[in-house]
């Protein structure tokens, strides 16, 4: 599974999702689909008391369900329960909600922006200052941030000219580029920094 961790808003609140480039399919954290749909003080155990039901009644949805590593609140990755658009659908079923109805039409909306994106690219960057300005990010660190993906895609198109492949050698590069600067590898640095890459 080639990954693709972001954080969308809701009405404010925030979704953990993970594009999958593989499937071509996004996943969402269950947890936080159930806090906005339950404005639970406790989604976490709202979910477990759920899926206590769903396996006594048999239901596959559970079995289904993804461990995907996700950022927490402490900015470190851990594995999360998410399901894909299909399986959420079934979900929301089974939650009574008034937000039942403008979750499903936002995850359509989420579904549509992707297939934008990939038809016109710009779209993706608009939508990206966009969310990093929701999230609270300051104008330096955003224009920052799009420096260094600029660069990063300028890094990758020298490496595909030269005849690298992508996914382990450009991985084992750019692992070397951030030892030099920060001691640690690009995963272990990103779960430092609890970091959400909208680009990679």
């Amino acid at each position: 599974m080639t990954e693709n961790t972001q954080i969308k808003l809701f009405e404010d609140k925030k979704v953990r999702t993970l594009w999958d480039k593989e499937r071509e399919e996004w996943y969402f954290s269950v947890v936080d689909v159930v806090a906005v749909l339950t404005e639970s003080a406790n989604p976490n155990n709202y979910w477990k008391v759920l899926k206590n039901r769903f396996k006594k009644e048999g239901s596959q949805l559970v079995t289904d369900c993804n461990q995907l590593k996700m950022p927490s609140a402490d900015g470190k990755m851990y594995k999360t329960d998410c399901m894909n658009t299909e399986q959420l659908f079934r979900l929301i079923q089974s939650i009574p909600s008034p937000k039942a109805e403008p979750f499903k039409l936002w995850m359509a909306q989420v579904a549509k922006e992707r297939l934008d994106e990939m038809q016109d690219p710009e779209q993706g960057i608009q939508r990206a200052l966009a969310e990093y300005r929701a999230l609270g990010y300051s104008e330096n660190w955003i224009n920052q941030r799009l420096k260094s993906i600029e660069i990063r895609k300028d890094l990758t198109d020298e490496w595909k000219k030269h005849g690298l492949k992508e996914s382990v050698q450009f991985a084992t590069l750019t692992d070397i580029i951030y030892k030099t600067w920060a001691g640690k590898t690009a995963k272990e640095y990103k779960e430092y920094k609890g970091l959400c890459f909208f680009g990679r």
